[in-house]
């Protein structure tokens, strides 16, 4: 997940109380008000199987449906499993095929196609939403994060020049700069979301994402000591966040740091991604070797039983663990290129090139590489893989 893709969601969560949107999504009643989730620290999903339960006994209530999918969504990325979004399909199940069903029903279906990557379904009921109302911020948003991972970057930005009317400037330029930092305009983005950060005032949850987002853009181009200073300023906005935990223990092992990730991880094992880092980190350790070793094998496990369901979703970690745990390159390359036909995002390409160097496959080199060139990334990572052959 991309910290744009975790925007678009997170900003279904806001309270009405300080709405984002100058024209937002409003629900059909005052029942089904657009409210933040339970505390994330409980383990038990308590509220996921009550609402679960309730809506058994009457599953035609769009209002108790669309509160299961967002807490099933949310539990999804809390947790690393996307078996959460079953759950949350099966909640719009009298909606999900409906050609024209309503607004809320349809944004939410857009959106858990967009968590589980059918991003051409996804594009066509935001398409929907947008010729309904074209001044639907939520949906220009998620729509502009689609075209992003997708690496539409101008269709993206497009999008994001829709929005400025409709939102707050922070939510404008951050939506700007993902899709520009990495096609060419990555100092200009950088510095028109500093200049955001640096104005008072702004939501506490957009500014941790917005943090996060500049830290990625900021390590991209390099400097480690922004990128650092953006992931602490937004862990100390929310230091649970299993999007920014990801991003900030990738830019601690690229520092050859690994003995402060296990500590900033070792509590999140039950989320793949924060797993996976946290076995990274280990089998960097000697000291850690006990705990890589059982890690490795529930990292294993996890992967085995995503196959068996038919879940591919978890492609680009897969490959860097069958590179960087398992050995095997051309495992490895397998899934990045099917990960590529999806997603092409940095962190994409990054596997992409790495599996492929370490297969030694002057093809697959050679693509990444036309394509990095191509939409002009900058990425000081990628640019040291396409150097070093």
């Amino acid at each position: 997940m991309s910290a744009l893709r975790r925007c678009a969601w997170m900003l279904l969560a806001l309270a009405l109380g300080a709405p984002v949107f100058a024209n937002p999504y409003l629900p059909i009643d005052d029942d089904a008000v657009l409210e933040r989730l339970p505390e994330r620290t409980d383990p038990s999903l308590r509220d996921v199987k009550r609402l679960r339960t309730a809506l058994d006994r009457n599953p035609g209530d769009l209002a108790l449906a669309v509160r299961l999918a967002r807490r099933a969504i949310e539990a999804a990325r809390e947790t690393g499993d996307p078996r959460f979004f079953g759950q949350a399909q099966a909640a719009l199940a009298p909606w999900w095929k409906q050609p024209d069903p309503p607004a809320q029903a349809l944004l939410l279906r857009a959106t858990l196609k967009q968590s589980t990557h059918d991003f051409t379904g996804a594009l066509a009921d935001l398409d929907r939403l947008i010729v309904a109302n074209p001044r639907d911020g939520q949906a220009l948003l998620t729509r502009a994060t689609v075209l992003t991972v997708q690496g539409r970057y101008a269709e993206a930005r497009a999008d994001c020049t829709r929005i400025a009317r409709l939102t707050v400037p922070l939510v404008t330029i951050a939506c700007d700069a993902a899709p520009a930092s990495v096609s060419g305009e990555a100092a200009s983005a950088y510095q028109a979301l500093s200049g955001a950060l640096a104005a008072p005032g702004a939501d506490a949850g957009l500014a941790e994402w917005a943090h996060t987002l500049a830290g990625e853009i900021a390590q991209r181009r390099g400097n480690a000591a922004a990128a650092e200073a953006h992931f602490r300023a937004a862990l100390v906005l929310d230091s649970r966040d299993p999007y920014l935990l990801a991003a900030y223990a990738d830019f601690l092992l690229d520092r050859n740091r690994p003995a402060e990730v296990v500590p900033l991880l070792k509590d999140y094992t039950r989320n793949d991604n924060l797993l996976l880092r946290l076995a990274l980190a280990e089998a960097r350790l000697l000291e850690m070797r006990s705990s890589f070793d059982a890690h490795r094998s529930a990292l294993e496990d996890r992967f085995d039983a995503a196959r068996r369901r038919g879940d591919a979703l978890h492609r680009r970690e897969e490959a860097r663990y069958a590179l960087e745990i398992a050995g095997n390159s051309a495992r490895a390359l397998a899934l990045a290129r099917e990960n590529w036909k999806v997603q092409r995002e940095s962190a994409d390409l990054r596997i992409l090139l790495s599996a492929a160097k370490a297969a030694g496959d002057t093809a697959a080199l050679r693509e990444a590489g036309d394509w990095a060139r191509a939409h002009r990334l900058e990425d000081a990572a990628i640019t040291v893989l396409l150097q070093v052959r």
